[in-house]
């Protein structure tokens, strides 16, 4: 039975450390599902006069009103030797074995919450461990009294407050009530039962305490409750007999006070029946008792939930990404592997296994072929503009056979109009890589997480695309020049010769010039600007894609690369300058996984011990 209690609470330890209780996280907590026992009661019903008597200590601080304000976690382990000793979740390395400092430090940790002037309250808890071989293994929620008027200094509205935060602990399913009722007072009107009423309707999970008997009035009992005949529970009622005010102040120790609560019952003629289930001892075990019962059944839920979290959290923690590294070396692998996966999802683009690379092919089949064909060459090999250049190109001394210069000069001016078409093809692809730059950047998870880094893989990425562009733009021009710069000999020899093998001597100089010899003149130039048009249009993308695609997807960060080489630790450390809140964020996550993990292998040893 221990050793199930002795888990929970191992694990309720631990779910305190890591602040697991679902206040700042959407994920399922631990804490929501392992079983839990609060004290519920009103003001002045015995609630810690209880508690202190299933501890066998005092610790709890005292006095007139509202003494409880924050709710006290009370975590009790059985040790099997050893000083009995506490431990504040907010002091963990501080322990405590003067119970008198305890209950000083509860009163001041509720203050620092509160203010020590105030009587507001706070909802957020206080956790104490206390360790002891006097006591059982319990989680115990010491919840602040409930009460039906605000007192001087107190808001009106901390009635309800109470009540809610009340409610908040005892609806939970999982949560065993401990409802306190003093016993010289009607049970009719005892807070603690019309609450636990309204959460647990059949009494499934209340156990009903009736404290004070001895302070009933001569001539009358409380059996009738205690037997259930008032008010009926799943569980039997239990009496207390709390320690008197003067026995408080002469320091009466817990192990006489509860020798005293066993001779009262087994010697007062009222009770002597029930004697055998009377007293804080045998609501220690009684607790205990049902507490490991209700763990046994919670046991599948509990591996359910936490296989489920643990799912969820190594989801989350790969979301956000691997921790940084400490060292030089490892901050530089981790910067090379973050960029191999962004260099991996911008090839991806361009073979196609991402979308973005087809619109490369867009540009070389139809912009392109576009481009040339609006440079209109029959517009510019007008007989004018014919007329113009030939005679231009003969100077004083007309051609005699063909006008070869006017011909060089026709088809030079036309072949260079080109270029406009050419450099447009290199910068729509520069513009299409560029933008596949940025696509693969956002799809990147890692860079995500450090800006820097990012910031800096987009700028050496941009500025390794426009080197590519300008050699691209530099070679892709070149074939252009190269077709000006030297003509196809072969295409002009398969011509139609001209008859008069450049006219009749007898004629004019300008009767060569006449309308039919500037349209063949012209027709021929066409012809040849139009195959080597077809030339480009084919060699232009092979250029292109040479310079530009090919070098991208073979050495895009080559450049980063050899700087990030040259860098020291610290450099490196300014890359990887990831948001403290995500920082914060992952610790967090993976202490919990390590806490769920650790409490996998031992609810799954509980569950096959079984």
């Amino acid at each position: 039975m221990e050793n199930l209690i002795a888990l929970v609470n191992r694990l309720q330890r631990a779910c305190t450390a890591l602040g697991d209780h679902g206040e700042e996280s959407s994920l399922p907590t631990l804490w929501d599902a392992l079983p839990t026992i609060a004290v519920v009661g009103g003001q002045s019903s015995g609630k810690s006069s209880v508690l202190e008597s299933v501890v066998g200590k005092d610790f709890l601080p005292r006095g007139s009103g509202i003494v409880t304000r924050r709710p006290l976690v009370l975590q009790l382990h059985r040790i099997d030797e050893g000083r009995e000793y506490a431990e504040f979740g907010h002091l963990p390395r501080k322990r405590f074995t003067d119970f008198a400092a305890v209950r000083k430090e509860i009163a001041d940790e509720t203050d620092r919450e509160t203010g020590r002037s105030s009587r507001q309250i706070s909802s957020v808890p206080i956790y104490l461990s206390i360790y002891s071989p006097n006591v059982v293994n319990l989680t115990l929620i010491d919840l602040p009294g409930l009460t039906k008027v605000a007192v001087e200094g107190q808001p009106d509205s901390i009635v309800q407050d109470i009540e809610n935060m009340v409610r908040s602990y005892i609806e939970k399913p999982n949560c065993i009530i401990l409802a306190i009722s003093p016993a010289n007072q009607d049970l009719a009107t005892s807070d603690a039962i019309k609450i636990s009423r309204e959460v647990d309707p059949k009494g499934e999970r209340t156990f009903g305490v009736l404290t004070k008997i001895d302070l009933m009035d001569k001539g009358t009992n409380a059996v009738d409750m205690l037997e259930g005949k008032s008010y009926k529970l799943q569980f039997p009622w239990i009496g207390i007999v709390n320690r008197s005010q003067a026995d408080i102040n002469k320091n009466v120790d817990m192990i006489a006070a509860r020798r005293r609560e066993r001779e009262y019952f087994s010697s007062t003629p009222e009770y002597r029946h029930l004697a055998h289930r009377m007293g804080s001892e045998h609501l220690g075990k009684v607790l205990s008792k049902h507490l490991e019962s209700v763990i046994k059944s919670r046991i599948p839920g509990l591996q359910s939930l936490i296989n489920k979290t643990i799912i969820e959290l190594e989801t989350e923690l790969s979301r956000l990404g691997k921790p940084i590294a400490t060292d030089a070396g490892g901050k530089l692998y981790m910067i090379m592997e973050i960029c191999r996966s962004f260099d991996g999802n911008f090839k991806e683009h361009l073979d196609g296994v991402r979308p973005g690379g087809d619109k490369i092919y867009y540009v070389f089949d139809n912009q392109l072929p576009a481009a040339l064909k609006r440079l209109q060459f029959d517009k510019q090999l007008s007989m004018d503009n014919v007329k113009k250049l030939i005679t231009e190109a003969d100077g004083y001394q007309p051609h005699l056979i063909a006008p070869e210069q006017g011909y060089r000069r026709l088809i030079e001016s036309s072949i260079v109009s080109m270029k406009g078409p050419a450099e447009a093809a290199v910068d729509a692809v520069h513009a299409i890589l560029k933008e596949l730059i940025h696509k693969a950047i956002s799809e990147t998870a890692e860079l995500k997480q450090y800006p820097s880094l990012r910031a800096e893989v987009s700028n050496a990425a941009v500025e390794s695309l426009e080197r590519m562009r300008d050699e691209s733009k530099k070679a892709t021009l070149q074939l252009v020049e190269m077709e000006c710069s030297y003509l196809t000999v072969d295409f002009f020899r398969k011509l139609p010769q001209d008859m008069e093998k450049g006219g009749n001597p007898t004629h004019s100089i300008f009767d060569r010039y006449n309308d039919f010899y500037l349209r063949r003149i012209g027709s021929n130039v066409l012809s040849y600007v139009n195959m080597v048009c077809a030339t480009l249009r084919n060699s232009i993308p092979k250029s292109v894609v040479y310079g530009q695609v090919r070098e991208a997807k073979r050495s895009l960060l080559d450049h980063f690369f050899a700087d990030l080489g040259k860098k020291e630790g610290k450099q490196l450390g300014t890359l990887l300058d990831e948001d403290p809140e995500i920082m914060k964020r992952r610790l967090s996550l993976a202490k919990r996984l390590e806490l769920y993990r650790a409490a996998q292998a031992e609810i799954d040893s509980v569950a096959w011990s079984k």
